[in-house]
């Protein structure tokens, strides 16, 4: 699960909007932004678990002397030995998570949802902006369709374009 830290306030804001208009969560105004801090706090806290994997990962790989075409098997395995839930089970774990801190806030009035709904929304919610990274993909390698996939040209390339495509969107 690929999340960018700069779209963390807006996915939350837009969780909580969306529970609050569908009648699925009380929310007294005041305590609007307290819960959406609520929201953003579990997503912070994954993305800084996902940071302490990938430096866990890289510094292994120094270690070990491997190299970085191995870092995906090397994190797939420190993430299992520190039950780091990655892919649609850290989907799936943020989305629990979120749920049970929607259930216990003292800044929630009141749930009013069942948890199957209320987790379907947050998947949704969720899946919007997870597929940034697939999106970006898609916009460069369509602006590279001059270019040979793989010479050192479209590489430089496809990285300056992505990179250009993050800053427009607030990503990088």
């Amino acid at each position: 699960m690929r999340l960018y830290r700069k779209i963390i306030p807006k996915i939350s804001k837009e969780i909580i909007a969306t529970l609050r208009a569908d009648g699925d969560i009380e929310v007294d105004d005041q305590k609007q932004e307290e819960a959406e801090l609520d929201v953003a706090a579990i997503l912070v806290e994954y993305c800084n678990a996902e940071d302490r994997l990938n430096q866990e990962t890289k510094d292994a790989l120094t270690r070990r002397g491997l190299s970085a075409e191995r870092f995906s098997q090397v994190k797939k395995g420190l993430s299992e030995a520190r039950n780091h839930k990655t892919g649609e089970e850290g989907v799936e774990y943020v989305i629990n998570q979120m749920l049970e801190a929607l259930m216990h806030s003292r800044n929630i009035e009141e749930v009013f949802a069942e948890d199957h709904e209320m987790r379907r929304k947050l998947a949704q919610n969720l899946h919007k902006y997870l597929g940034i990274d697939e999106e970006l993909d898609r916009e460069a390698r369509g602006r590279l369709r001059n270019l040979r996939e793989g010479s050192a040209e479209w590489d430089i390339e496809y990285e300056r374009i992505v990179g250009q495509l993050k800053r427009a969107r607030g990503l990088g």
